[in-house]
């Protein structure tokens, strides 16, 4: 999807937007600010009668407005002006449940909707979350409490938008869910721009979920995040996850920084990200996973900028159901600028990415398909990537005159880490078809015992101008396995 595009697309949404829209102030309803009323039968009644009066905005000045769950209605905006804060009840038998969730911000199959302005949405997730357990403990909820959490979708997220059209979020500040952030689920035409997210109050904090959505654009924004920043999802294997416009972000997690998956019942197509930063990041950069039967295709990364994360990129076929192989085609990436942590990216944080992959050696960017189901046409281009180095041979379970040891762990949850131990420490391929590499730095700060690139069943991989700096000498940067067809330009 061009600039252009996504411009037109804005055009769109605020041309289908009531003209001329009135404005109405929350007090006149008799919603209060003290931060301790509970608004939300005042705040509800706000949107059903503005929606019912043909459409407007509902504008919050400075105060604390308290809430259970709203429902936003079609041409309703909700206006948060600079010191308005809606904040959201710690009380979790204030929320709705619906669609298999719980949010504080409900919207279902409804059009021209909007939160906008500079003010602030405060989930207050972490105690929600923690007087939830306490009603489970005291057999009001029922839950298993798996790893001593309830579960994702029984605490509430800020923002749940299901099968809407004509979206924007714009301007304010989300912070603090009980779960996932902000969730778009098969909605159409989503203009997040200008946002900032502060979302690691507690587990499962992701920091923006698109779900199935068509013609969605993120820009400008910034997420912190305690799980995967920006993360794109395909529920259903009848939808597609498509035309999506990542540009000019900022992300930082504990969990992976931009990431298509893991659920990819249907797939993802037709996505641009396009000069976004990532820095003190526990798992990859970037990570596009197709292990539900889906497809991910026509995918362009460009102008990646990767500071002290744990990985830069990990792409990964599988098959976490029998029978359900996905697809992985069309995939270009350039213009990367990465450095990988010898030490945990996020140590500090307040929710960290978990010590069971401790220890380990430094994971290399891989490309991992599976023997009947190849990752296919991938371009990487002018990519430099600065590796820490000194690996640890004690840890190695796999030699280069042995790589059918490494298992293939199809059904296995994704994520670069689930090998362990991989025998090369910049760029490790599997399993995949027609792969070009141009323009290549590889740069290992420590003399490592394992080769900077390896390849193992790969049907021609062409480098050009492969440059790999480490200490010492060594004759082969590239070693390739079985079935491997290499071709090699120093040019």
């Amino acid at each position: 999807m061009k600039i252009s595009k996504v411009i037109l697309l804005l055009f769109l949404i605020l041309s289908s937007m009531p003209l001329r829209a009135k404005d109405y102030n929350a007090s006149m309803f008799g919603i209060k600010s003290n931060g301790t009323t509970l608004n939300t039968t005042s705040i509800q009644k706000a949107i059903d009668v503005i929606s019912e009066k043909g459409g407007g905005r509902l504008v919050f000045y400075v105060g604390r407005y308290l809430t259970g769950t709203i429902h936003l209605k079609s041409n309703v905006t909700i206006q948060m002006e600079e010191g308005a804060i809606l904040v959201g009840s710690v009380n979790p038998l204030d929320y709705e449940f619906m669609t298999g969730w719980t949010a504080l911000i409900f919207a279902h199959d409804q059009k021209n909707i909007g939160i906008t302005g500079k003010g602030v949405i405060d989930g207050q997730g972490f105690m929600v979350a923690n007087n939830l357990v306490d009603l489970i403990h005291k057999g009001v909820v029922d839950d298993p409490l798996r790893y001593d959490r309830p579960r994702e979708t029984i605490r509430p997220q800020n923002i749940y938008f299901r099968g809407c059209r004509n979206i924007i979020i714009q301007g304010i500040t989300l912070k603090d869910p009980g779960s996932w952030n902000q969730q778009y689920d098969q909605c159409k035409n989503v203009i997040i721009d200008g946002i900032m997210v502060d979302s690691k109050s507690y587990w499962n904090n992701d920091g923006i979920d698109i779900v199935d959505c068509d013609s969605v654009s993120i820009t400008n924004s910034y997420f912190d995040a305690a799980d995967d920043g920006i993360c794109l999802k395909s529920h259903s294997p009848d939808f597609i996850c498509q035309n999506v416009f990542i540009h000019n972000n900022t992300v930082r997690t504990s969990a992976n920084g931009i990431k298509f998956g893991t659920a990819s019942n249907g797939g993802f197509r037709n996505i641009k990200i396009i000069n976004n930063l990532v820095f003190d990041t526990y798992r990859s950069a970037v990570t596009f996973a197709a292990v539900d039967g889906g497809i991910v295709e026509n995918i362009i990364v460009d102008s990646l900028k990767s500071i002290n994360t744990g990985n830069v990129f990990f792409l990964r076929i599988g098959e976490r159901r029998a029978g359900k192989k996905g697809k992985m085609n069309n995939i270009s990436i350039s213009n990367v600028y990465a450095e990988v942590s010898s030490t945990k990216p996020d140590a500090g944080y307040n929710y960290e990415g978990p010590v069971e992959d401790m220890p380990r050696n430094i994971s290399p960017a891989s490309i991992t398909g599976m023997p009947d189901a190849l990752i296919e046409n991938i371009s990487l281009k002018n990519i430099e990537i600065h590796y820490p180095g000194g690996g640890n041979a004690a840890f190695a379970r796999v030699g280069l005159d042995e790589l059918d040891k490494v298992p293939e762990m199809a059904a296995s949850y994704p994520e670069f880490s689930m090998f362990k131990e991989l025998p090369a420490w910049g760029l490790y391929i599997r399993h995949a078809k027609g792969i070009t590499c141009e323009n290549i730095t590889l740069i290992c700060v420590k003399k490592d015992y394992r080769t900077a690139v390896v390849l193992d069943d790969v049907h021609v991989a062409t480098f050009k101008s492969l440059k790999v700096n480490e200490p010492g000498t060594r004759k082969l940067p590239v070693y390739s396995y079985k079935s491997s067809e290499v071709i090699l330009d120093k040019k």
